[in-house]
């Protein structure tokens, strides 16, 4: 009576039904909890520090752990989930991210919670481009999917900001380990949810896996996050630790591209960056993941350490980004539907340029309504370029490819906000250096330790004292507030190149009959078997019955049909047949 209920839930799913809806809401709940998990332990550091006295090394591998290991997995497990089906990578994903947040939980020793981080960093990556690959086969009408696209992006970013504030206010009324702990008991509800009310969705399966480009593929991906989060840490760009990931990555990425254009039945077909709307978009969601990640580090730190806000005031102050980002979902489909792809995503990046141009207003005083403002618009503005983005990039691609394509989008967007914190970072470490070089009483020494970061300044501030300390104080926060405003300048002048290339997408959002790929998508093999033997065996009655109304061999009587009936019903006219 269980597998009835659930194969009929299923297939409510799978044709179209009411229940879809229900599969985006597993699909956002699974969504959420990734992308919590991306930012909530930010907060915990220092307390998680002064408990398990990680070495620096230790305490960059915990924090990086996650997003490494998820970003260079995402190709892996998006085409795996095509051959051998998406919800059973799914499936194993939410089980795997369960245990490890249990490990993670209740971790001693910094080498067990950086293990668990990259057990979660593969759980991660089976479950995010699964979750986008089952959308695109549940909702194969365009106009539909796009409203499904929109509350996905919209969810993800309300799991990156609400990360800040929750896990603020975990580590304030409990302790580090419980910003892990809460996602047992969601897991624990999901699991259930996703097994019975999922469909099994697959792609191309022809031909065998390719193991070894699959791998070729995580190195790669894993090498170029790395190297750009090691720049974006201050090393050197051309030193071994920075440069040497970097080629290393670089080069494996190519010889993969090589691989697969070669090959017959490839894990990605390359074919779809020949598409300029889907490499278009794919450029957009780089672009305005740069913007938002690296602009949403360098506004904690300012209003942190320039405003003194405790991190749950910091997180509370970026909720208008949330609600915004929201409302830019909710309103997404209508707007593409009546504007286009094309516009939808230039005047996205061209509002969030507005938006960081505002904030250049920011001073060293507190003004929360310029505040908001400037993250209504940024949140608006990024979240409807996302949006639009995702869409385009998802309806490019055929269905049977929908993992393959939801694997390059995740991609794209870990690298672009790997390369966020890298970029603007890196402006803003050039541009607030400089106003430290000669501080009046300030030994050289001391004004070298102070460049490093604003935080860093407050310790040597604090250590010298006096009017010194005061002096390198004030030239701190001065050099911060100069660089935040050059950072956006740069920043703004991205967005709007972004803004320039979007002109490569389509006009209108088109919305052609989609023909049924791979009806796999929304039945599984055996309902598909099923049929066709039903209708097998129909076929085989028919042609017994009407072979029955034949005449028998020469020189016997006709047999008397079973059932009685016409002969004009059955024969064509003027055969010659004595009728009865």
């Amino acid at each position: 009576m269980s597998r009835t209920i659930t194969a009929r839930a299923r297939e409510r799913a799978a044709d179209g039904g009411t229940n879809r809806w229900v599969v985006l809401v597993v699909l956002c709940v699974s969504l959420l909890l990734v992308a919590l998990d991306a930012t909530i332990l930010h907060v915990a550091v220092p307390s998680l520090t002064e408990d398990l006295r990680p070495s620096s090394t230790a305490l960059l591998w915990i924090v990086d752990a996650y997003p490494l290991i998820c970003a260079s997995l995402l190709i892996l497990f998006g085409t795996l989930g095509d051959r051998v089906g998406r919800r059973r990578v799914l499936l194993l994903g939410y089980a795997l991210f369960g245990v490890a947040s249990a490990v993670a939980a209740l971790a001693t020793e910094p080498g067990v919670l950086i293990a668990a981080r990259a057990l979660l960093g593969v759980g991660g990556a089976m479950i995010m481009p699964a979750t986008l690959s089952i959308l695109r086969a549940v909702f194969p009408d365009r106009r539909e999917r796009a409203t499904a696209i929109g509350v996905w992006t919209a969810v993800a970013a309300i799991g990156a900001a609400t990360g800040p504030v929750l896990g603020g206010f975990l580590v304030e009324h409990y302790w580090w380990g419980s910003v892990f702990l809460i996602n047992i008991p969601l897991m624990a509800l999901i699991l259930p949810l996703g097994r019975r009310l999922l469909p099994e969705s697959r792609g191309d399966s022809d031909g065998p896996w390719d193991v070894l480009g699959a791998l070729m593929a995580a190195a790669g991906v894993l090498g170029c996050v790395l190297g750009v989060k090691r720049a974006g840490a201050g090393e050197p760009l051309l030193a071994l630790p920075t440069a040497g990931p970097l080629l290393v990555g670089a080069t494996l990425l190519v010889l993969f591209v090589r691989r697969q254009k070669r090959r017959p039945h490839p894990l990605i077909d390359m074919r779809l960056f020949s598409r300029a709307a889907f490499t278009t978009s794919v450029g957009c969601i780089v672009l305005a993941m740069l913007a938002l990640v690296g602009l949403e580090l360098i506004a904690v730190q300012y209003l942190q350490l320039v405003l003194g806000l405790s991190p749950l005031e910091t997180g509370l102050r970026l909720l208008p980004l949330t609600f915004a980002a929201m409302a830019a979902g909710a309103t997404g489909s209508y707007t593409l539907r009546r504007i286009g792809p094309r516009r939808m995503v230039g005047w996205g990046f061209v509002l969030t340029a507005a938006a960081v141009l505002l904030l250049t207003l920011m001073g060293q005083d507190d003004r929360p309504l310029l505040l908001t403002v400037g993250f209504v618009l940024l949140g608006f503005g990024l979240q409807t370029t996302l949006f639009s983005a995702y869409e385009s990039m998802l309806s490019e691609a055929p269905q049977k490819s929908a993992g393959g394509a939801a694997a390059i989008g995740e991609t794209s967007y870990q690298l672009g906000a790997g390369m966020g914190i890298a970029l603007l970072g890196s402006v803003m470490n050039a541009a607030y250096a400089p106003g430290l070089d000669s501080v009046p009483g300030v030994p050289t020494e001391a004004s070298s330790a102070a460049s490093n970061s604003l935080g860093e300044a407050y310790q040597v501030a604090d250590q010298l004292g006096g009017t010194a300390g005061a002096a390198l104080y004030q030239a701190a926060r001065h050099a911060f507030v100069d660089g935040l405003h050059i950072t956006l300048c740069v920043s703004a002048v991205l967005l709007l190149a972004g803004a320039v290339m979007a002109r490569r997408l389509p006009r209108a959002m088109e919305c052609p009959a989609e023909p049924d790929e791979s009806f796999e998508s929304y039945e599984s093999r055996e309902a598909v078997k099923t049929r066709e033997a039903v209708k097998t065996r129909e076929a085989v009655k028919t042609r017994e019955a009407i072979e029955r109304c034949e005449p028998a061999a020469e020189g016997r009587e006709p047999a008397e049909p079973r059932v009685p009936a016409t002969r004009e019903a059955i024969e064509p006219a003027g055969s010659g047949r004595p009728t009865h």
